[in-house]
């Protein structure tokens, strides 16, 4: 518990001191906990810390750990995200507890989301649509998922003409390599801006984690999503 608060801490302050840089109040930008891998015992130790928002991309875990946090916090107001890559064939598992989709990043992907969510919704086991971001890849990595510029706004309308999905905004991770931070970032805010331009409400920009968050938020990131600065490489099992 002593190593959570401390790390929290030393992000908080990183944020705060980016969004100074910035010109920005620190209420500007969520901070999102990674916690793929991590034991739900800790998830509750930074609830209890003051988090709200984490990012799963591994959807059994998740699921599993959703539930075991629900016990162990039930009075807790969770907000699960997912940010990695979505295999279509989970679609029907996360909608029961995922507020968020962060990796929307192809029409096939949107369908079986919105038909999922619209069914779950039918049957009284969701309230509300499911909020998701495009995903947009600066490099064009496959490996690593999102949609090119040019597909950008064909996606977007699509996801807003699906009656079980709400778009949010864009998410993006900078490349590992080739594309400098700066560039790389600039390159995310510009699609950014570019979506909002055809689509007002599309106001979320997710991007920045623990190695460049700071010049995530000099380029307008409103989430950054931290889970080595916060957890470390290992598996902490708070006691």
């Amino acid at each position: 518990m002593a190593e959570l608060t401390e790390r929290l801490a030393t992000v908080r302050a990183r944020i705060a001191d980016a969004c100074a840089a910035a010109g920005r109040s620190p209420d500007s930008v969520e901070l999102v906990a990674v916690t793929k891998t991590v034991p739900a015992q800790d998830v509750a130790a930074l609830i209890d810390l003051g988090l709200s928002a984490f990012g799963e991309n591994r959807i059994q875990e998740a699921t599993a750990k959703v539930a075991q946090v629900a016990q162990l916090r039930p009075a807790a107001r969770v907000r699960w995200h997912v940010i990695g890559g979505v295999q279509r064939n989970k679609v029907k598992a996360l909608v029961h507890w995922a507020e968020r989709v962060e990796s929307v990043d192809s029409v096939r992907l949107a369908d079986a989301l919105d038909t999922a969510v619209r069914r779950a919704m039918d049957t009284g086991q969701r309230r509300d649509p499911l909020s998701v971001l495009i995903q947009y890849s600066v490099d064009g990595d496959p490996n690593r998922g999102g949609i090119p510029r040019a597909d950008l706004l064909r996606l977007a309308e699509h996801v807003s003409g699906c009656a079980g999905l709400r778009l949010d905004g864009l998410m993006a991770v900078a490349p590992l390599v080739g594309t400098p931070t700066e560039e790389a970032f600039a390159d995310i805010e510009s699609a950014a801006a570019e979506l909002r331009s055809e689509h007002p409400s599309a106001t979320v920009l997710s991007a920045g984690m623990s190695g460049d968050l700071d010049v995530a938020i000099r380029h307008g990131s409103t989430v950054v999503r931290v889970g080595t600065a916060l957890v470390g490489e290992r598996r902490l099992t708070s006691r």
